[in-house]
């Protein structure tokens, strides 16, 4: 399992809402409130985000627990945007790939991360594996399930497909093929996050107008977050945020 956020809104450092908060992802790499499943996200850690007038994200990304890299607390000190989506790893099966294991993952101007396992991997995704073009497999950065959850999102995205459609259709298919995974996919462009709750936490801080956070849980005491049901994809801006409920495989 992992913890991640994404955030869209009005500049700040990466340090306001990653390392300083009480409860920031830094911490919970050691000391999640909410995690269900697993107790420390020491597996890697990444953060993307988007500079001013570049539509294409810088990624940091690094194999150990965030809280071994000095030099992450001094760039998350002064690196300033308008977005951002960050991660902290705990491994489906540990020292799978390193960093490129680690989310986020990217495509042009994407990021992208998922919380959660696919139950059996990687037996229980050969079938969805064939139905990629050889490309996105032999594209894949990594060889964990989270890698090819990515390829999936992203092949449909390729087609033209929505980002909210794009995540539905492959947490459904994932979980028809694995029953019992973990699928909060976390996706962002630097203007929107879309994101499904499906099988662990997922909350969001929205002020209208200003700014949204959506992560796997709150970074402070604020009463304002608001917990996602379970089953739910999320569609957000700074203006407002959608939630639609998904639906069971049959």
């Amino acid at each position: 399992m992992c913890r991640h956020i994404a955030y869209v809104g009005v500049p700040l450092v990466l340090d306001d809402v990653l390392v300083r908060p009480a409860n920031g992802l830094y911490r919970q790499s050691w000391a999640p409130r909410h995690q269900r499943h697993g107790t420390v996200n020491a597996d890697g850690f990444g953060a993307g985000w988007y500079a001013d007038g570049d539509p294409v994200p810088a990624r940091y990304r690094r194999t150990g627990p965030i809280w071994s890299d000095p030099n992450f607390a001094d760039l998350a000190r002064v690196v300033r945007t308008e977005a951002l989506l960050a991660a902290v790893r705990d491994a489906t099966e540990a020292g799978a790939d390193g960093e490129a294991a680690a989310a986020p993952f990217s495509s042009g101007r994407l990021l992208f991360s998922h919380n959660g396992a696919v139950r059996d991997w990687p037996r229980s995704a050969a079938g969805l594996a064939a139905a990629l073009p050889a490309r996105a497999l032999l594209g894949l950065e990594a060889r964990c399930d989270s890698a090819f959850v990515w390829a999936l999102v992203l092949h449909r995205l390729d087609r033209g497909a929505t980002a909210g459609d794009a995540l539905a259709v492959t947490v459904a298919e994932v979980a028809a093929a694995a029953p019992g995974s973990r699928l909060n996919l976390l996706l962002t462009d630097g203007e929107t996050i879309t994101a499904t709750a499906w099988g662990d936490t997922l909350w969001f801080l929205h002020t209208p107008g200003r700014s949204t956070v959506v992560a796997s849980e709150p970074y402070d005491d604020d009463p304002h977050w608001r917990e996602v049901p379970d089953n739910t994809l999320l569609r957000a801006g700074r203006t407002d945020v959608l939630l639609t409920p998904l639906k069971e495989p049959q």
